[in-house]
């Protein structure tokens, strides 16, 4: 089979799970005798054409412009010129697979000019992110994931949370809707032995604390405020031992100023960007993750904890729940309720054992449910439904 995929972000550019995703998933598909084509963005240095883990990728310039919805077009109009003369140079494409609606203008068109089906996979909605649709720019994402939706052969999303919300807020009929889970190589959590682990330690905490971090986008959705004001009371019951590490990229001022106003600013340090190598080594050395999500489609940042036998805490928002089984591969707390947050943090802080047991759960259920050869399979048999019913029809 051969595949056409679009996508905003692919590494080196990383701007949120998608990048993983996509670039975990094709070489999978790879391994199953798929050719798989994937257009995206020009970043930094990385070329114009490569082929990664067997995927070919192609990256596109685009026009800059000072407006996000003018760079999208300016992305989009560039993809289906590209999209446009890979298919009529290499011919034969079976399938559009195309991720969020950042990149459906050039899906649709491709679609319709060379009659090839899409394949939606929908990773977020803008009103589960903002808690409902109220501004103009709001409106307009709205609509393009609506009509993504509504233009994909099928659509796959990552929980069936997001398979009730896509139903509700994008009118897609249930029986067009795919669950598929995202996953992890669990493997490429290294170890790290050999570095010394305790000079790496006090650059984040004392020798007597133990160590409990959030890692992802500093964005109000993800209830990193929720969990400073959990803060105090882990404090109070673990006698003041414990650091809190916040890790990721953003405007972190408004939580700095929580932390102070709060009384806990030397319990707390935001190291902003993380490289993923100091990442793997930061994890053999921390006690518990904490994901207090207000809004989460998926979770993939709780896999990665899994992988790196950290015990997890979150809140029981979106997708969470499905992911993190609540009891069995970690602790799932309500969701915007700092007295439950901080219940479960301290469950795992006080419980050594239980926390251990916890994470060899945990590390055991990527093989079984987060499997990406499992997935890409899954997926696979998105593509054959949608070759099927494609040839029994006229276009």
């Amino acid at each position: 089979m051969k595949i056409l995929v679009l996508t905003w972000e692919f590494p080196p550019r990383i701007v949120g799970g998608i990048a993983r995703h996509v670039a975990e998933l094709y070489p999978e598909l790879v391994k199953r005798g798929h050719e798989i084509h994937l257009i995206t963005v020009q970043f930094g240095q990385a070329p114009h054409y490569e082929v990664v883990d067997g995927v070919a990728v192609h990256r596109v310039s685009v026009d800059e412009s000072q407006n996000f919805l003018h760079w999208v077009a300016n992305m989009n109009d560039s993809m289906g010129r590209h999209g446009g003369k890979l298919i009529r140079e290499e011919s034969a494409f079976e399938i559009i697979h195309a991720h969020d609606w950042l990149v459906d203008d050039a899906a649709i068109a491709l679609k319709h000019l060379f009659k090839i089906p899409i394949v939606a996979t929908i990773h977020a909605t803008e009103g589960g992110r903002n808690n409902g649709v109220h501004t103009e720019a709001q409106r307009y994402v709205n609509e393009k994931e609506q009509r993504l939706a509504y233009e994909a052969w099928r659509v796959i999303v990552c929980t069936d949370f997001m398979r009730r919300e896509v139903e509700r807020s994008l009118y897609t009929p249930w029986n067009k809707i795919d669950v598929v889970y995202n996953g992890i190589r669990a493997e490429k959590k290294q170890r790290h032995p050999g570095f010394d682990l305790q000079a790496f330690r006090r650059r984040f905490a004392g020798d007597d604390e133990k160590i409990v971090y959030y890692v992802g986008r500093m964005t109000y959705e993800k209830g990193i405020s929720v969990m400073l004001s959990a803060a105090p009371k882990v404090l109070q019951a673990m006698g003041t031992q414990v650091k809190f590490i916040f890790i990721g990229g953003g405007n972190t001022d408004y939580l700095k100023g929580q932390a102070w106003n709060l009384g806990i600013w030397q319990k707390c340090y935001f190291t902003g960007f993380m490289p993923d190598e100091d990442l793997d080594r930061f994890q053999t050395i921390a006690n518990c993750a904490v994901f207090p999500s207000l809004y989460e489609p998926f979770g993939i940042v709780a896999l990665e904890s899994f992988a790196a036998r950290v015990p997890v805490v979150v809140s029981d928002a979106g997708g969470l729940p499905e992911v993190v089984r609540h009891g069995k591969t970690g602790v799932v707390t309500w969701t915007n309720n700092s007295d439950s947050l901080a219940w479960g943090i301290i469950e795992v802080l006080k419980n050594p054992d239980y926390a251990q047991w916890l994470v060899e759960n945990a590390y055991k259920d990527l093989a079984v449910r987060f499997n990406w050869a499992k997935l890409a399979q899954q997926t696979e048999a998105v593509y054959g439904r949608v070759l099927h019913e494609r040839s029994q029809v006229e276009w």
